[in-house]
């Protein structure tokens, strides 16, 4: 058995009809969808099979869609690992530590066990009906700023009030802030040598101080709810280390809704102690190229859709 990181991706993964594949063809993957939406007393399969991009871009929808969707996936995985009659050859992966981008965290947590699936998805609504409130009192956007040094760019955001939301991989930093803020920065970024500006799909600044209403509510839902040891360590976007303890992971999931995130220092804290193999589970891409711009050695294998399996039997090379 091959020992991996499972990474999970947040906000900006979804994509019009996602999931279809795997509900048609995987029952343990509509039996997820159709327990989260019984849960959450949402049709989330119609959602995801027929929402346009801009209903899926909706925070208090993409909130729900991702972490499913990427549950569905993880299902399909055990599943395939566990019933050799699947797939006798199949490739069985044994997870050390899981992290995600983000919303992605969430999934992580639920994925080892640290939330049940029931209060893990009655979470990410809740925080995301927080943000989209949040979001509305303090409208805001988000940017993604490519080719530019991070300490340039701060003293840019400090000087107009932006903030730096993720630091996702070399070169690669997300400011977020009020409208103003965010496109002033982002034209003198590109005046000060940025290579390319890119709006982020989302519907508010997250990661900024704008969330802090946001914040404050999440904190007592958190206080709620039963945080249990997980089965395997998850790396915090905030600390950018692995941790067990349900206390610290639940101060860790408060603080990082208003603060920076630091996915390309997670992926280089688990990196280090010798994990060369990454599942992406979820919808997209994205964490692939951000783990490839940040560690080229690293073997990382997305899963999504049901032909993204065949790719667990490829040489590491050419996964």
């Amino acid at each position: 058995m091959q020992q991996a990181a499972y990474i999970f991706p947040g906000q900006g993964a979804q994509y019009p009809g996602m999931g279809r594949e795997l509900y048609e063809k995987y029952p343990e993957a509509k039996e997820v969808f159709d327990r989260a939406g019984e849960i959450l007393k949402l049709d989330i399969a119609k959602l995801c099979f027929e929402g346009s991009q801009e209903e899926l871009k909706a925070t208090a929808n993409a909130s729900i869609v991702i972490p499913v969707h990427s549950l569905a996936v993880l299902k399909v995985l055990e599943r395939r690992a566990a019933d050799s009659e699947i797939d006798p050859g199949a490739k069985r992966f044994e997870p050390v530590l899981a992290f995600g981008l983000s919303l992605g965290e969430y999934t992580a947590l639920i994925a080892s066990g640290c939330l049940s699936f029931e209060e893990g998805v009655k979470l990410v609504k809740k925080r995301g009906q927080f943000m989209e409130q949040a979001s509305k009192k303090n409208p805001g956007k988000m940017a993604c700023v490519i080719g530019m040094d991070k300490t340039e760019l701060e003293k840019l955001c400090k000087g107009f009030g932006c903030e730096v939301a993720n630091l996702n991989c070399p070169g690669q930093i997300v400011i977020s802030g009020s409208k103003s803020s965010v496109e002033l920065t982002a034209s003198m970024a590109r005046q000060k040598g940025a290579r390319r500006v890119v709006e982020i799909e989302v519907s508010g600044a997250f990661h900024s101080s704008l969330m802090l209403p946001a914040r404050d509510r999440l904190e007592k839902e958190i206080e709620n709810m039963t945080f249990n040891e997980p089965g395997y360590p998850v790396v915090s976007n905030v600390t950018a280390k692995p941790s067990r303890d349900p206390e610290e992971i639940k101060k860790n999931l408060v603080t990082q809704i208003s603060s920076t995130t630091f996915f390309w220092e997670s992926v280089k804290s688990v990196a280090s102690q010798g994990v060369k193999t990454y599942l992406e589970i979820g919808p997209g891409n994205v964490l692939k190229g951000l783990l490839r711009r940040i560690d080229k050695s690293l073997n990382v294998i997305s899963l999504d859709k049901p032909a993204d399996f065949a790719a667990l039997e490829q040489p590491a090379s050419q996964s």
